[in-house]
């Protein structure tokens, strides 16, 4: 019997344990019982806190407790914020394009295409960051393109946007971003003796771009790409263009067209 005791009480012991270990999640929860408001609040203050992995946790019940309340339709785009604001790219793509196909017709529709435009757009500007420190004309600036993309369906659908105006501007600057990749890469192959493809790649830049300063720059290297081909036509049009928009032009010098160190700036 004095053996049997022991081994009643040990178990007894870890039987209790264990059942508490079991309940400990659900009485730790401090959001047991919580409204929806109450929950929507709670992960907002975390946000403005900067507490963007706690606010989504937050988010998360909210959406998981009251799937069907317009606190949970408003979680959805604060959470892609919250990636955004984490450094969280793919993320904060994933849960605007759920958002936007649940919800198309949500009063806030427009903020969720400005937050995508965004997100593409902050990429773009570390792509733009690097074009100083090395040679990209083998980087495809693909997520300035979609920004601009993003940016243009907003202004587009929803020209009453509280969003349009900055969309504008920051397509503006995209535009002259890409423009000034094009005239890179129209540059790396004349340099190379490609000057086929570079030419291509300036005339592609006068169609594309044609409301950019890297208009004047493109049609020069044109210019002196088809006269290294013998091209007489193709030269002698470009250049009868590049002098009548641009009379006191310098970039039919080879010295003066490749010496503008701030190629890659687009203002």
């Amino acid at each position: 019997m004095n053996k049997i005791l022991p081994r009643f009480i040990v178990s007894a012991v870890l039987a209790g344990l264990l059942a508490a270990c079991a309940s400990t999640p659900e009485e730790q929860d401090e959001t047991r019982g919580w409204t929806a408001e109450k929950i929507f609040t709670e992960a907002k203050a975390e946000q403005d806190s900067r507490n963007f992995d706690r606010s989504n946790k937050l988010f998360e019940k909210l959406e998981a407790r009251f799937p069907y309340g317009r606190h949970a339709q408003q979680a959805q785009i604060e959470t892609a914020y919250n990636h955004y604001k984490n450094q969280e790219p793919l993320l904060a793509f994933a849960a605007i394009d759920r958002f936007i196909k649940q919800y198309p017709a949500h009063p806030n529709i427009d903020y969720a295409y400005y937050l995508k435009g965004l997100v593409n757009f902050n990429e773009a500007q570390g792509f733009l960051s690097s074009l100083i420190k090395q040679d990209m004309s083998e980087r495809d600036p693909k997520a300035a393109r979609e920004s601009f993309d993003t940016f243009r369906q907003l202004v587009t659908r929803y020209p009453e946007s509280k969003y349009a105006a900055d969309s504008t501007v920051r397509m503006g600057y995209l535009v002259g971003a890409l423009a000034s990749h094009e005239l890179h890469v129209a540059k790396y192959y004349y340099k190379r003796g490609a000057f086929l493809a570079a030419a291509n790649r300036g005339k592609y830049l006068l169609e594309t771009y044609s409301s950019t300063k890297q208009i004047e720059p493109a049609l020069g290297i044109m210019v002196l790409a088809y006269d290294k081909l013998s091209l007489d036509v193709l030269r002698d049009g470009a250049k009868k263009v590049l002098l009548k928009n641009y009379p006191q032009t310098t970039v039919l010098d080879e010295d003066s067209l490749f010496s503008d160190d701030d190629w890659w700036k687009p203002w």
